[in-house]
């Protein structure tokens, strides 16, 4: 059963909660050295307090010291390439700013996008701008092969 309801703990600064407890046995062992079998020395059995776990409200909110909280998902984004542009928003002359995003399935995201001098940038799981040469280079293209690309 909670300590507080739910009128008591918003009012009082208290978590609507219910105590977790666990039952954990020891269990002792003692091996015979000549034929190396197990037998049962001791056994104990002890009831122990693990901590306090929120309940649901009725509203489906949790109240934790006082406060009303809510649990909102992480939103998952869906592999593939998505394009975008800023709608001229950054840059003084209203230049629109292209860009793309390489979602895997696993590993790291990989962004490309495009500066006010259209110069191509590559950002890898959103750390800092390299050029997309430099990325190029690192794939194993040379000069020569990025020039046939473009």
């Amino acid at each position: 059963q909670p300590k507080y309801d739910v009128d008591e703990g918003r009012r009082g600064g208290m978590t609507f909660a219910v105590p977790l407890r666990g039952t954990l046995r020891l269990i002792v062992f003692d091996i015979d050295e000549e034929t190396g079998a197990k037998s049962v020395k001791d056994i104990k059995e002890q009831d122990v307090y693990m901590g306090d776990i929120p309940l649901m409200t009725m509203n489906g909110t949790f109240i934790v010291n006082g406060t009303e909280r809510v649990i909102v998902s992480q939103m998952h984004r869906s592999p593939g390439v998505f394009f975008d542009h800023d709608e001229g928003k950054t840059h003084s002359s209203r230049k629109l700013l292209f860009a793309a995003r390489v979602i895997p399935y696993r590993v790291f995201f990989l962004d490309i996008e495009f500066d006010a001098e259209d110069i191509v940038y590559a950002r890898i799981d959103r750390r800092r701008k390299i050029p997309a040469t430099s990325l190029m280079f690192a794939l194993g293209l040379d000069g020569d092969a990025i020039l046939n690309v473009y």
